[in-house]
């Protein structure tokens, strides 16, 4: 996920596991970092994202932090997004052949 704070550049990076009650915060990154997390996230087929506001919101909490509950919907929001767009992908790729 990514968003803007300032002029500065913000990213933010999620997953969920079953095993945890919510998504977790496995990066945060600004400026150039931030770019630097969105190249990698992008070469690894990871879907990025952009809402400013929850970028900024997620930035205030710690790297490994559960997501808190007033963020669920929002968070969930973006994972649904992400899941069906990877879902996208693999059909177009199965329709190929790939």
């Amino acid at each position: 996920m990514r968003g803007r704070k300032g002029a500065e550049k913000l990213s933010i990076a999620l997953a969920y596991s079953p095993a945890d009650e919510a998504p977790r915060i496995l990066a945060s990154a600004r400026g150039y970092l931030a770019e630097r997390l969105e190249k990698m996230a992008r070469d690894h087929g990871v879907e990025v994202y952009a809402d400013p506001d929850l970028a900024g919101a997620l930035s205030a909490l710690d790297t490994g932090s559960l997501v808190p509950p007033d963020l669920y919907r929002a968070v969930a929001e973006v994972l649904a997004y992400c899941y069906r767009i990877n879902e996208r992908l693999k059909e177009k790729l199965a329709e190929q052949g790939n």
